[in-house]
């Protein structure tokens, strides 16, 4: 089987990225808070269009650090209420904290506090903070700042960031980290700030940051890719004027930080009562990212996959309410700009043509006929379609298997008296108005096959090497197929359609 093409290396980010943190502390700083932008764990956005990244590479980073560093987790109460999912775990934000304080643990890290940010009394982000403090967890709540934005007098006050509890922390490296954008990361750095000087201590502040890479072009594809990413917050790379009038050097930023650097500038001299040494929102950002790409060629033919990926991400969103229109022109013109369309994506047309294969057969449940694809690393591309006895993505995912372990198609893997029992189970037991298998019970029904099966045996084996591959399907996949391809590790991008008549997809 072919190797993934690699176009980045994490050993001399990583070495890069630790020296200039490192870089931070040293000389009359004390103390700095960092805040890490974009993921902390699992960063499957930097290893899709930076081929190679490890997306734990910052994990390694805080253990090479970790007897410097203190982690707090921030996560705005907003996000509780509305139980916002973190899309690449199919969780919700509060679930994903709960993962993330477990994961960090695993690896030896502990999170020395969670923030609650701009919390109101909501009912289930109180719940939540109950949960974590009877199971041993620090938790802080911050209530919105005062005078912010317009007030720094008021801002910076005991009303202000002095409203809000202090974080005792004792290692000189503080870590701030959120399950997403606008976890209120940035004020709960600058309100420790606050604190941190009214006990003497100096401290620093700056951002751990991945996207978009400064020192790269501005409409180079990574940095679009993260404005595709992006497209739902409005983001826009933009040239950092404050960097190019006080160095005459281009650099990239987005319009966020851009906009918020006077303010940010004025509040941080106001808590520190002396001149700020950042002359612009790049000098803030700690990113060594793009001295790690050791293959353009590679990674921008990445980052054009992902911008196509992001497109179909918004469009199913757009189908399902989660998005407006304008999140999907604003990818549909990033794409125009490249010159990209959906179908440059390879496995798109396949998965296509395979769902009107279904309807030409007449195998589709409900009139309604699914295809899906798989791009194996060896280039080979695999179809399934629906069917009375399984969803599509169940037949691709069997399909595949059999062709990596060479197995006949007329060799069947799932034995007729499991599948039968099944669908007695689904339809006369538990009631369901369909009996089609999704991938979900196919995978527990290969596990269960494979006991008395060798051959359903070597298949499973051979379904970790579906792991980073590419997958399209004609339409949104249902619960139980969209929860086995995430446990698959495969990139799954799908048409915004429905795979069935009904309203209720549970």
């Amino acid at each position: 089987m072919a190797d993934i093409p690699t176009g980045f290396d994490n050993e001399k980010y990583l070495a890069e990225q630790n020296r200039a943190i490192l870089e931070r502390v040293e000389g009359q700083f004390k103390k700095l808070y960092l805040e890490f932008g974009g993921k902390l764990i699992y960063d499957y956005h930097a290893a899709r269009v930076l081929p190679g990244f490890d997306p734990n590479v910052k994990i390694r980073l805080l253990q090479q650090l970790k007897d410097k560093v203190d982690v707090i987790f921030c996560i705005y109460a907003g996000d509780i209420e509305r139980n916002k999912i973190r899309a690449d775990f199919g969780i919700s934000y509060d679930s994903a904290t709960l993962k993330t304080i477990d994961d960090l643990k695993n690896q030896g890290i502990s999170v020395n506090a969670v923030v609650i940010t701009r919390y109101e009394s909501q009912p289930a982000a109180t719940t939540f903070k109950n949960k974590l403090e009877r199971r041993g967890v620090r938790v802080f709540t911050h209530g919105l700042t005062r005078g912010y934005p317009t007030d720094v007098d008021l801002i910076v006050s005991e009303e202000g960031y002095g409203a809000n509890p202090y974080i005792e922390s004792e290692k000189p490296i503080v870590v701030v980290s959120g399950p997403g954008p606008n976890s209120g990361k940035l004020a709960t750095c600058l309100s420790q700030l606050y604190h941190e000087y009214r006990h003497g201590v100096h401290a620093s502040y700056a951002k751990f940051e991945t996207f978009p890479i400064w020192n790269l072009p501005l409409k180079h594809p990574v940095n679009v890719a993260y404005e595709a990413a992006t497209a739902d917050l409005h983001d826009i790379n933009m040239i950092d004027h404050f960097h190019l009038d006080a160095y005459g050097q281009i650099s990239i930023n987005y319009n966020r930080d851009i906009e918020a650097f006077p303010l940010l500038k004025r509040i941080i001299e106001r808590i520190t009562n002396k001149p700020s040494f950042y002359k612009s929102p790049t000098d803030m950002g700690v990113n060594r990212a793009g001295f790690g790409i050791v293959d353009d060629d590679i990674v921008q033919e990445a980052a054009r996959q992902e911008i196509i990926r992001r497109y179909f991400r918004y469009a199913v969103e757009y189908a399902t309410g989660q998005v407006d229109i304008k999140t999907v022109e604003r990818v549909n013109l990033l794409m125009e700009e490249l010159n990209l369309a959906p179908t440059d994506r390879k496995v798109v047309i396949p998965a296509r043509e395979a769902a009107r294969e279904a309807m030409e057969q007449k195998k589709g449940n409900d009139n309604v006929f699914c295809g899906a694809a798989i791009e194996l690393r060896d280039g080979t591309i695999i179809t399934g379609k629906n069917s009375p006895l399984m969803h599509s993505v169940a037949s691709m995912t069997l399909n595949a298997v059999k062709y990596l372990a060479k197995i006949p198609d007329n060799i069947h893997l799932l034995p007729p008296n499991i599948i039968d029992s099944l669908k007695h189970l689904k339809k006369n037991i538990l009631k369901g108005k369909k009996i089609s298998l999704d991938l979900e019970e196919i995978l527990i029904t290969l596990g269960i096959s494979a006991t008395t099966n060798p051959t359903a045996q070597i298949t499973i084996e051979k379904l970790k090497g579906l792991s980073g591959c590419e997958v399209h399907t004609s339409h949104i996949p249902t619960p139980g197929d969209a929860a086995g391809l995430r446990k698959l590790g495969v990139n799954v991008t799908s048409d915004p359609k429905f795979s069935s008549s009904d309203l209720y997809m549970g």
